[in-house]
């Protein structure tokens, strides 16, 4: 009896891999690994707040505070209701904390109840891009910078029209730039 119960449960764990990594057909496997945009678009053609790009580990880390290397640069997450722009209600733009180039509007941003920056819509479908992410044994699409690769967050299919989509961003990948007043 005992070795029927350990094949099952064999047979269960074996199944539950294996379907967290096969090619199942989502919206998520429907994009590209990575779409690239050219390093300088025309959006940020004059862009004199673009930095340059680093181009390895140690010069990112001597830019960028701890938790902005690890959310940006490594992937990682920031816990929610933590991050500096959450609750933010400014109007403004939101710029890649690596490179500085810009990524959201503050007039796109909405409240998601999650505890992270949402929006709706980046400024421009080229600035950012989509990635399959199987991590967690789970399907998401992660977003990041075109111009750095810097990890920024995952999108979702739940957000408020006009595109129903939820931009779930870390704070730490971003860096606010509060607009002039009129």
């Amino acid at each position: 009896m005992l070795k029927r119960v350990v094949v099952f449960v064999a047979v269960v764990v074996a199944v539950f891999v294996v379907s967290a990594f096969s090619g199942r057909t989502s919206r998520d496997e429907s994009i590209p690994p990575l779409r690239k945009a050219p390093p300088v678009n025309a959006s940020n053609e004059s862009d004199p707040s673009l930095l340059p790009i680093a181009n390895d580990d140690a010069e990112w880390q001597k830019r960028l505070t701890p938790e902005q290397f690890k959310v940006a640069r490594k992937k990682g997450t920031e816990r929610a209701f933590t991050g500096a722009y959450w609750d933010n209600h400014e109007s403004g733009v939101y710029r890649c904390v690596c490179c500085g180039q810009k990524l959201f509007d503050a007039d796109t941003k909405f409240e998601s109840g999650t505890g992270w920056p949402s929006f709706f819509q980046p400024i421009s479908s080229d600035n950012v891009g989509e990635v399959v992410d199987r991590s967690w044994f789970a399907t998401r699409t992660e977003v990041v910078c075109n111009r750095c690769d810097a990890h920024l967050g995952h999108v979702f299919e739940d957000g408020p029209q006009p595109t129903g989509l939820r931009y779930c961003m870390n704070s730490a990948a971003l860096k606010f730039e509060k607009r002039a007043e009129k």
